[in-house]
Order: structure tokens, then C-alpha cells, then sequence
């Protein structure tokens, strides 16, 4: 095997030996050899010197990775208190943690982790039993002996005699589908393999309905998947013979297709995206054989879905014409735009309705937080559900015929909260409160508001200990994220109490670019907006700096995925503004991102760099990998990602870090860890979770010139 990787030597890990430079380490990072790979843009040529950390399978890949990893893990350990943290962060993870209860046939069902198990596992009990006398149903920690293989979703036929469930293994977007009697738990017919980006669906106790892609040439962890296809699958047969519903012709290719059935097994619905914002939509009455689909809409400049029917009568939630959403219905003989009619309209907060006991609840972001409205399916507003505090709730979801409903309660100091809640005269109770080691009453989130460069009132929450004095000495985490519609709504992270505990500040930014006020904002971010979002979390951080929560000496900025992305783009514009820098599986090569699985969908918040001459330099302006610059000094960086992330491939992370040692002036150190047998983040066990989230806050505070804690 040919060797590309110097010895690793000269590394001087403990503040000891810094020459009086407090808490910087003086180390050798792999020689990573370059290679003469260049790409032409618009008669613009690139250069891409690491272009072979893209192969994933090779020797020279491997060898990499297990140099940096040692390289990285043996600076880790050096930190004194890294264990400290490890054992703070296992004790305040072990608590008992249920998830809000369903019943499907006979039985009631719900999950449980008694603490630190590596995946929750299902109980269920009779329906005229008690809760204690649950019995387990389904471990998932018995799938694989290291607990990386993890349950990815369930479905049970409609008088709850089958389930089909999926699974992940390593944390790949691949999944399997198993089929059981629910009953005896003996497995139904072969296990569907090769299935990504889907949901599982039933017709009657007949079959199922399950998304995939052909499984691509050369690696399925990084090669382009870029035609989305449904099929069916009859519950008996072999998977070679599962009809494919739609996606199989050049006028049906698609990057994201699902199917769903109607509760009363009436309707099939297919979406049909070819990025992540705007879809097709079409019905099929399955009561009529070989009847054909239906258009409800065929263009993509707008999201509508079913949320429910009531015989033909389709009740859609749509933002055509109406950015922050409303609830529209129609009939499904001619369920077209024109003959739609509203049932809830739009308002000034962004809708996220569920149903459940013959209700619709209409969920409202008021600046990030939640507002819950019940309604009839006459259109009345039967109440505002009165909520435990400020925070996010999610749930109210359940059959028709359900007596009564659950939603969880969180905010950042607010452990997630199950309620039960009466349907009928609007009550709730606890159902279930986590008993954790943390004194949640010595912390106190306030929401500010504060200006981004061009003017616009950007929210921020602000979680600290009680009663700190604002003089500017406070290790500070910024988080955010900033793209793709989604919310950043408040959460309690177990993670973040071991680093409020420790007299941590963690701020949250709601960046353009999400959906916290609707298609409007979201729609500021993207393309050659997206310096927008930059613009956003750099303002976020000169507002904790100004206001005296911190300094840029104290200051930490982190995000994932998308967020990786926004932590690369502002540590490479304004390097000097933070200590810390802390992409998570980023995207951070925006000139080659949609080359890779299925990332040609994320266009609409990008654009690609074959769109245009324009689009190529906007890209190429921002994206982190080509904005490093050779003698510059940037923050401490502590680069994570997982060697199965097949959503963001790694490529990205190995490809920046690279670069970065290779370029970075100073002291400050350029590592990056790469976590093994795991992939973009879901189903990652908990002892990887509690391992990485000590490694990030112990190379976070000795970067920030804490000896101890």
C-alpha cells in the first residue's frame, strides 16, 4: 500500500509545554499530499487539491482518517478535566425518558430508555391493563452488538395485527424494512433492503408503499442518488416483484418521492419534489381498480400535502399564496387549485397543524414559540390550548376515534414534558416529567431581538445561569442554523446543562433562512441571499460581545449540516470574532456539494455552481473550503463528522480540515474527529453521544484558557 502520511511527531500536548502561550498546543498534523485535480467553471479553473478524500473506500482514505483520529484523540486526552466532563455529562443522562403512548389493536405501545441505554426500547401493554404491567416489544439494542444499528421508523397496519418497522445500521440514510406479527413477533416474508429517504405506509394488511433509489455505482455511501421512486410491496412476495408506483420514466424523475394511504385506506397520495422546497401532489382512489392518478397540483413553486379527508373531501395544508401557510379543502373529483377553498387562512405566524379525536390543531410560531388553537371540522375555533409556559410543543396527533391526545412541552431550561390532554373539555396533565439531575430553577432563557447588517430584527434566546453579571468573562455557545425552512424552536438539551453548569452562556439564533416566520424568511437566505444568513450569525455574535455576555476570546460558534456550513462561511469571513469554531458534518465544498448522494436537491437553498456564471462566483465566494486563506490566523477549530454520514458525505469535513492545516497561522489548533460507525446524526448511541459531546466541551473550554473547571 502506497503510504501518503509523515510520522506524526513533535506534538507537544499539555499547556506545560506551550512557551508560555496558555492552553495552545504546538502540533504536527499528517502530511496530506495534494494532488493536481482542477475543474473549469465558465472557463474558471478550480483547483481541488484533496480530491482524493472524496473516495471513501480507498486504503489512502482509511489511513487518513486514523491518523487524524489519533492525532485528535490523543490531544483530547491530554485535556485534564475531559473525563470530568464525560462522567458530569453520564450522570445527568441517566434518567428514565418515555416517549407519549399510541394505541394500535389490543395493545398500547411506547418507548423507554432507562438512562444510558444506546437506543430507547417499545413496551406495550393490553389496553385494559396498566402501564406497569408493560412487557418489551422491540430492543433495538440487541440489532447490534456495539448499539449502532437503530430503529428509523414504524408503522402498524390499521388494526395493529402487522408492523413494519425500518432500521439503520452504522447511521446511514440506507435502511432495512422488517415485517412482524405483532401478535408473536415471528418476522412476515423477507427483509426489504436497499430502502433511503422513505416512510412506510400500509394498504389494508395487503402491503406497504416504500420509497428508494437504485442502489448507485461505485460507493452507496457517497455516489449521486438522484431518481426518487415508489413502490409497492405485497406482503408475501418477493421484493423483486414490488410494483413500482411511480418514478420509473424521465417525466416522473424526481430526487424525493413518497406515498401515503388516507386513514380510511381510501386514498394513496404521492409527493413528488425535486428539491427540498416545492412539490407535486397526486391522488389515487384505491376503492376503484386501475384508476388513475389525479393531479392536485402539478407545478413546484409551492408545498401543499394532505393533512386528512373526510370521505371525498381532501382537507390540504398549502403556502401557495399564502407564505406562512393555511389549511384549504377540496373535493377529491377535482381537487385543482382553483376549486380550493380556505378552511383556515393564513395569518401572520407560520401554521403546523396535526389532527387527532376528530379535531385539527393548529400549531402557530409567535417569534420561534408556540401557540396551540383547536378546531372542528366545521372550520370553528373551539379553543386556544392553554400551554405550560413559553417553549415548543409537538404532538396532538392521533386516530379519529382517540379519547384522548399527548404533546411534549420544552423549552432550554424545560426538560421535554409529556402531556396528556382531554380532547373535549381542553385540559391537560402531566403524563410523564423527567426526574433529572439538573436545577432547572437556577436558569433563565430571555429572547432578545437584535439588528443584522442590513437592518433586519433578527430573535436570539439567551440561556444563563441566574443573576450573572454582564462583564464580559463568560464562555459563551452560539448556535445556529439558517436554511431549509426548518425552525429553530426551543429545546432542553441534557448535553447543554453540563455546559450552563459549568457557567457557560448558550445563545440561540433564528437566522433567515429558516422557517420561523414563514416562506418569506426562508426565502431571504437562500441563493445569492445566503450571505444574508452570514450576515445574521455574525450580528448575533457582536450583539453577546457588545451587550458584555462575552468576548470574542470566550466566544464559541456551532452548527450541523447546514449549520456546518454557516460556522465555515463565518469563520473563514471573520476569523478574529471567535476562540472556538465547531462544524459539525458540514457542508463545506459548495462547488461539488450536489455531486454527491442525493445533494443535487438542496438547490434551492444553493443554487449550484453549474447554474451560472453568477451562481458559480456567489458560491465560490462563500464557500468555506475555497475562502481559506494561507497565513491567516483562525480560531481553534474542532471539525466532526461520522465515516457513514451518507446525507452530508464526510469528503466535506476531510477535504476543509485538510486545507485548514495546511493554511492556519498561529497556534491555535486544526483537528478534526471523525466518529466511526456513524452517520449524519439520527440513531447514534447514546454512549457515542455522551463521548463526543465531553470531546467538544473540554476542546471548547481549554481553547478558551480554562486549566480547570
Amino acid at each position: 500500500m502506497k503510504h501518503i502520511l509523515m510520522p506524526i511527531a513533535a506534538v507537544c500536548l499539555l499547556a506545560s509545554c506551550n512557551d508560555g502561550k496558555k492552553n495552545q498546543a504546538t502540533l504536527t498534523y499528517p502530511e496530506t499530499k495534494q494532488v493536481d485535480s482542477v475543474d473549469s467553471y465558465f472557463d474558471t479553473n478550480v483547483k481541488d487539491p484533496y480530491r482524493w478524500l472524496e473516495n471513501d473506500r480507498s486504503d489512502e482514505t482509511e489511513e487518513w482518517v486514523k491518523a487524524q483520529n489519533d492525532l485528535t484523540f490523543g490531544y483530547l486526552e491530554s485535556i485534564p478535566y475531559r473525563d470530568s466532563l464525560k462522567q458530569r455529562l453520564t450522570e445527568v443522562w441517566n434518567y428514565e425518558k418515555i416517549g407519549a403512548p399510541f394505541k394500535r389493536g389490543d395493545y398500547t405501545y411506547f418507548s423507554k430508555n432507562d438512562g444510558l441505554q444506546n437506543q430507547s426500547v417499545y413496551y406495550r401493554y393490553k389496553n385494559d391493563e396498566s402501564p406497569e404491567e408493560a412487557q418489551v416489544f422491540l430492543n433495538p439494542n440487541t440489532f447490534s452488538e456495539d448499539g449502532t444499528t437503530s430503529m428509523a421508523g414504524m408503522s402498524f397496519t390499521e388494526d395493529g395485527e402487522l408492523l413494519a418497522y425500518s432500521i439503520s445500521e452504522g447511521g446511514s440514510d440506507w435502511r432495512k424494512i422488517i415485517v412482524l406479527d405483532a401478535e408473536t413477533k415471528e418476522q412476515k416474508g423477507d427483509t426489504i433492503v436497499d430502502v433511503k429517504f422513505s416512510g412506510i405506509s400500509w394498504k389494508d394488511k395487503d402491503g406497504f408503499y416504500y420509497s428508494s433509489y437504485d442502489k448507485p455505482e461505485g460507493s452507496e455511501l457517497s455516489a449521486k442518488t438522484d431518481q426518487h421512486k415508489l413502490y409497492y410491496h405485497e406482503l408475501g412476495t418477493p421484493q423483486s416483484e414490488d410494483e413500482l408506483i411511480y418514478g420509473g420514466t424521465e417525466e416522473q424523475k424526481h430526487r424525493y418521492v413518497s406515498g401515503s394511504v388516507t386513514e380510511d385506506n381510501r386514498y394513496l397520495i404521492v409527493s413528488a419534489s425535486k428539491s427540498t422546497s416545492g412539490n407535486r401532489l397526486m391522488i389515487k382512489d384505491l376503492t376503484k381498480s386501475n384508476s388513475d392518478f389525479v393531479s392536485v397540483i402539478d407545478t413546484y413553486d409551492s408545498d401543499v400535502y394532505v393533512i386528512d379527508n373526510k370521505g371525498n373531501k381532501l382537507f390540504l395544508v398549502t403556502d401557495k399564496g399564502a407564505p406562512n401557510k393555511k389549511i384549504v379543502t377540496v373535493e377529491a373529483s377535482s381537487p385543482q387549485p382553483e376549486n380550493w377553498v380556505d378552511f383556515i387562512p393564513e395569518t401572520k405566524n407560520v401554521l403546523s397543524p396535526s389532527t387527532g379525536a376528530g379535531y385539527i390543531f393548529a400549531e402557530y410560531m409567535v417569534d420561534a414559540v408556540s401557540k396551540v388553537k383547536q378546531y372542528n371540522y366545521d372550520g370553528e375555533l373551539v379553543r386556544e390550548v392553554e400551554l405550560p409556559g413559553a417553549g415548543s410543543v409537538g404532538g396532538f396527533g392521533g386516530k379519529e376515534e382517540a379519547e384522548e391526545l399527548y404533546y411534549s412541552f420544552t423549552n432550554y431550561t424545560t426538560p421535554g414534558t409529556i402531556y396528556k390532554y382531554d380532547p373535549d373539555n381542553g385540559t391537560s396533565e402531566v403524563y410523564q416529567k423527567p426526574n433529572i439531575n439538573f436545577d432547572t430553577d437556577a436558569y433563565v432563557s430571555n429572547q432578545i431581538f437584535y439588528t443584522s447588517k442590513d437592518g433586519t430584527k433578527i430573535p436570539m434566546i439567551i440561556t444563563h445561569k441566574k443573576g450573572i453579571e454582564l462583564d464580559g468573562s463568560h464562555p459563551t455557545m452560539l448556535y445556529g442554523y439558517g436554511g431549509f425552512n426548518i425552525s429553530l424552536t426551543p429545546s432542553f438539551s441534557t448535553a447543554n446543562t453540563v455546559w450552563l453548569e459549568n457557567g457557560g452562556i448558550y445563545a440561540v439564533a433564528n437566522l433567515r433562512g429558516g422557517g420561523e416566520y414563514g416562506k418569506e424568511w426562508h426565502n431571504a437566505g437562500i441563493k445569492m441571499k445566503k450571505q444574508n444568513v452570514f450576515d445574521d450569525f455574525i450580528a448575533a455574535a457582536e450583539y453577546l460581545i457588545d451587550e458584555n455576555y462575552t468576548s470574542s476570546e470566550k466566544l464559541a460558534i456551532r452548527g450541523g449540516s447546514n449549520g456546518g456550513l454557516l460556522v465555515g462561511a463565518t469563520m473563514t469571513q471573520r476569523p478574529e470574532l471567535m476562540q472556538v469554531a465547531l462544524p459539525a458534518v458540514g457542508v463545506l465544498d459548495m462547488l461539488r456539494y450536489h455531486t454527491f448522494t442525493s445533494g443535487a436537491g438542496w438547490a434551492y437553498d444553493y443554487g449550484t455552481s453549474e447554474d451560472s456564471p453568477e451562481m458559480f462566483d456567489y458560491l465560490r465566494g462563500y464557500s468555506p473550503l475555497h475562502n481559506i486563506k494561507e497565513g491567516t490566523e483562525y480560531p481553534a477549530t474542532l471539525v466532526t463528522t461520522g465515516d457513514h454520514d451518507d446525507r452530508v458525505v464526510p469528503a466535506h469535513s476531510f477535504k476543509f480540515a485538510a486545507e485548514l492545516q495546511s493554511k492556519q497561522s498561529g497556534d491555535n489548533p486544526t483537528l478534526i474527529r471523525i466518529e466511526t460507525d456513524a452517520g449524519h446524526g439520527a440513531g447514534k448511541p447514546t454512549s457515542k453521544i455522551i463521548q463526543e459531546y465531553a470531546d467538544i466541551f473540554a476542546f471548547t473550554f481549554y481553547n478558551m484558557g480554562y486549566e480547570e473547571l
